[in-house]
């Protein structure tokens, strides 16, 4: 009977067990080995585990659907360990992002012993090796990275050195506050006076190495902080000038420094590598102060880049300076990209006497009084597609040399046309003022707008002679009568038509009064 009872009690244990354990696993849902959390089990999570990596991520955002890849990785090795990774989708769960500050994507965060104020946070990682490297170097100290450096001499990857007499000094303990922040990169600890004399340096310095090369030196100094050589280390692990790709766009936007110069370019076309020679040179004088982006307009995938700068294929080679922190865009007025021009186009932006590139220059005064109207781009489209007058408009470049040559032309032009009311002859600044037409072609650009309701655009693309403009522009106000016609009359018969309705409506409203 005893026995009898104590197996019953054995069992009653073991199904509340179970009963338990089911419970918490609907409390704690995992996928991968990542639990995912939500509002209503987020506290709970941070009670149950001391260590808790969080990634608060956005689904449709690719360097999140990265990190959560990352993620999964990291969970499996991590399977066993104080560690657990968790995720928290901020598309659902927008008060407790709101709550934890946690809005922005990707966010990664280490809770510690159940403590929601003061995570740690955690780099983007590029892959789920940076992720244990990450959290392996943060529970480790300074002695974990001293090692033979000959093991990495031979590496594809750059490596950073560390050359330290004391291994209790102070800028070890930088050192490795720098390395725990970028866990994507090695770093390594040496006091090797062989190794040392191999590089023609002394002590206390910081190395870039890749295959043996010395890429650049970094001596340490009272001031030296953790930022300052993060800064360095990020800087000098690109290359003087990086193409902007898929795999490169999260170090581009997450680099330390805020001011990029961007080169739009064709890369396949005849001057790219004398273009490209002159920007890579100008990139070394302006490292650590300016990251150079190299931007191919050949590249379908680059389409969203290039209308965030509203710049069209055509348009390149050019190059815009923008800051990060004010997205506030420079332009340079050039149509030469030489190692000069460039140099002292970035000199200007540093010592603020560059120009920022404005979506529409303010209406000049008199704007209309001339032959030839000044246009800008908050009044192109309202007098461009005015549907009583033909508008011929030059699209120039002030720097460049063929828009200054067809200048004398247009003036002629207007002239010409000076005693038609139904005829505007007009200029436009294309580097000053954003234009959101599509003007086909490369500048300068010739482009007649019909008198007529349709928003339509005809570009001009023969010989740059007053006859044969005047002839362009009587030929194509020919053919707009012609549409005008038809417009008037389509137009007409939906007046009569609205009408009709109107008193049908108004009928049937009497008869059921």
């Amino acid at each position: 009977m005893k026995r009898l009872l104590l197996l019953c009690v054995t069992a009653f244990c073991l199904g509340v067990c179970v009963a338990a354990d089911t419970k918490e696993d609907k409390q704690f849902p995992e996928k991968d080995g990542v639990l995912q959390l939500k509002k209503g089990n987020f506290k709970r999570a941070l009670r149950k585990h001391d260590q808790l990596l969080v990634h608060f991520f956005a689904p449709l955002s690719g360097e999140s659907q990265r990190v959560s890849t990352a993620f999964q990785g990291a969970a499996a090795e991590l399977k066993g360990s104080k560690v657990k990774l968790a995720v928290v989708d901020v598309s659902k769960e927008k008060d407790l992002a709101k709550e934890l500050n946690a809005t922005g994507h990707p966010v990664i965060r280490l809770y510690l012993s159940g403590d929601k104020h003061n995570p740690v946070a955690c780099p983007v990682p590029q892959s789920s090796a940076s992720i244990l490297t990450w959290l392996k170097r943060r529970a480790g100290s300074a002695a974990d990275l001293v090692t033979d450096l000959s093991q990495s001499e031979a590496s594809e990857e750059v490596t950073v050195v560390g050359f330290f007499k004391e291994l209790n000094h102070e800028y070890v303990q930088v050192f490795y506050a720098t390395a725990v922040e970028l866990p994507d990169v090695r770093f390594v600890v040496t006091q090797d006076d062989d190794v040392i004399a191999k590089y023609g340096h002394t002590h206390d310095v910081v190395l870039m190495l890749k295959k043996s090369k010395l890429i650049k030196a970094y001596k340490m100094t009272p001031e030296t902080s953790k930022g300052v050589l993060i800064v360095f280390i990020t800087i000098y692990q690109m290359d003087p000038v990086t193409e902007y790709t898929g795999q490169t766009a999260s170090q581009i936007l997450s680099s330390p420094v805020l001011n990029h110069a961007l080169l739009f370019v064709n890369k396949s076309s005849e001057d790219f590598d004398e273009i490209f020679s002159a920007f890579s040179t100008a990139a070394e004088t302006f490292r650590m102060k300016i990251l150079f982006v190299l931007v191919n307009v050949a590249e379908l995938r680059n389409g969203r880049m290039m209308e965030y700068f509203r710049v069209r294929d055509f348009e390149a080679p050019l190059i815009r300076l923008v800051n990060l922190s004010n997205h506030v865009t420079y332009h340079l007025p050039s149509d030469a990209l030489s190692v000069e021009i460039i140099e002292r186009f970035c000199q200007d932006y540093l010592e603020g006497k560059a120009k920022p590139k404005m979506q529409s220059e303010p209406i000049p005064e008199g704007w209309d009084q001339k032959p030839v109207k000044e246009l800008v781009g908050m009044n192109l489209e309202k007098v461009a597609f005015n549907p009583d007058k033909t508008v011929f408009v030059l699209f120039y470049l002030p720097y460049s040399k063929e828009s200054r040559a067809v200048f004398p032309l247009w003036e002629e032009l207007a002239e010409a046309f000076e005693e038609r009311e139904d005829v505007v002859i007009a200029r436009i600044d294309a580097s000053a003022n954003d234009i959101n037409l599509s003007v086909q072609g490369t500048y300068p650009s010739l482009c007649l707008f019909p008198a007529l309701y349709a928003e339509r655009v005809v570009v001009y693309t023969g010989k740059k002679k007053l006859k044969p403009l005047i002839k362009f522009v009587e030929k194509e106000m020919e053919k707009a009568k012609k549409y005008r016609a038809k417009e008037d009359e389509d137009r007409r018969k939906y007046t009569e038509a609205m009408k009709a309705e109107e008193a049908k409506k108004a009928n049937n409203t009497k008869d059921e009064l």
